[in-house]
């Protein structure tokens, strides 16, 4: 999704399960932040003015969408990040190439929404964050709706925004800072917990990558990893083909935006779980043209997705998450359609990350654009 494409003029008709190449135009849509098939808390209000009048000389823009709005962070060298909110979704992000030009990393669809007016439509794939908090004592909650809470730095040299979500009961509050520079774009999640007792963290930071098509496409840098063969993780804003999304054994709860690793895996058979392809990545090249999904338990803190199709990688990073989660619908769809995406996640899936009580945990996931 172009990141400009929530401020033009022209609004297009939209049939059921549109897909628009973001790449090569720039349209406006009536965006409806609430999903069509999960029940977000109210939405906080905001006062437009209140956020251009405190926040815009930071080099961030804001555009009200009926009841939601859009942040745009803008660099003075052309590189630049769109946030839905309350949604925390990032919608785009294109860093400035060596030839002058910016381009789109990330991958998005729109379809038509199936909301009780009828009206707005529903985006998926981009980057999301996907949390559940689980406490001793049957508390759970997930972060849905965020609010913004600062903005710092400057266009000329990094803009952070900071966005924040809270269950003020159960004393527990997520920070999730997104950090915009000339040629990186960081998502920070730190969760802090307030309470008496331990949580236990899982979830990802998912991020969509555009590519011309995942038969094009290759993952340097991964090889000796140890993986773990496992069904796509299921989101909120996974983009996942329908054939596979209609699968009973992939079914997530629509309670939170990713199922835990007991909902997401207990309804598999036993003899189907011992079935689970462990292996260690032997290809340093990896060809990513067949549909795979993989959990990686050993992979190095930086690698990168080469896409030959459009001459262009983008180096993946991460600080304090042990594992990598990556899908690949394959190569049998479409060339720069709906699935010419390959989804990479930081994640906590297969081992939980354990936060005890009165501390705070932090992972990051960083995009490095090496082109410019």
């Amino acid at each position: 999704m172009s990141s400009t494409f929530l401020f033009s003029s022209n609004i297009p008709t939209l049939s059921t399960s549109h897909y628009i190449n973001f790449n090569k135009r720039d349209i406006l849509l009536p965006i409806q932040a609430t999903s069509n098939s999960i029940s977000y808390p109210q939405q906080p209000s905001f006062n437009l003015n209140y956020l251009k009048r405190e926040f815009s000389s930071h080099g961030v823009s804001f555009t009200e969408l009926g009841s939601s709005y859009v942040m745009r962070l803008l660099s003075e060298n052309g590189s630049a990040a769109s946030i839905l909110m309350p949604s925390g979704l990032i919608t785009s992000y294109k860093p400035k190439m060596w030839h002058g030009s910016s381009i789109e990393v990330l991958h998005t669809c729109v379809s038509e929404g199936k909301s009780s007016d009828g009206g707005g439509v529903s985006i998926q794939g981009g980057v999301s964050l996907a949390l559940n908090c689980v406490g001793e004592d049957g508390f759970l909650w997930s972060p849905l709706t965020w609010v913004l809470n600062d903005v710092n730095g400057s266009s000329d040299d990094s803009i952070q925004v900071e966005i924040v979500s809270q269950d003020i009961s159960k004393m527990v509050e997520v920070k999730y800072n997104i950090t915009l520079k000339p040629d990186t774009m960081i998502s920070e999640v730190t969760v802090m917990n307030s309470r008496s007792s331990k949580l236990e963290l899982t979830g990802s930071i998912l991020t969509h990558l555009t590519v011309s098509t995942p038969d094009a496409t290759y993952a340097y840098g991964l090889e000796g990893s140890n993986f773990v063969e496992k069904l796509p993780l299921m989101s909120e804003f996974c983009i996942i083909p329908t054939n596979l999304a209609k699968r009973k054994d992939t079914s997530p709860s629509r309670s939170w935006p990713l199922s835990s690793v007991k909902d997401l895996f207990a309804k598999r058979d036993v003899k189907e779980t011992n079935k689970d392809n462990i292996g260690e990545e032997d290809d340093n090249y990896k060809h990513l043209s067949e549909d795979m999904s993989r959990i990686y338990t050993s992979a190095p803190r930086n690698f990168t997705i080469i896409d030959r199709g459009k001459r262009n990688s983008v180096m993946v990073g991460s600080k304090g998450f042990e594992e990598l989660y990556m899908y690949s619908p394959g190569s049998s769809h479409e060339s720069y359609g709906k699935y010419a995406y390959i989804c990479v996640g930081q994640s906590a899936v297969l081992k939980p990350i354990r936060l005890g009580p009165e501390r705070l945990w932090r992972g990051e996931q960083h995009l490095h654009n090496p082109n410019l």
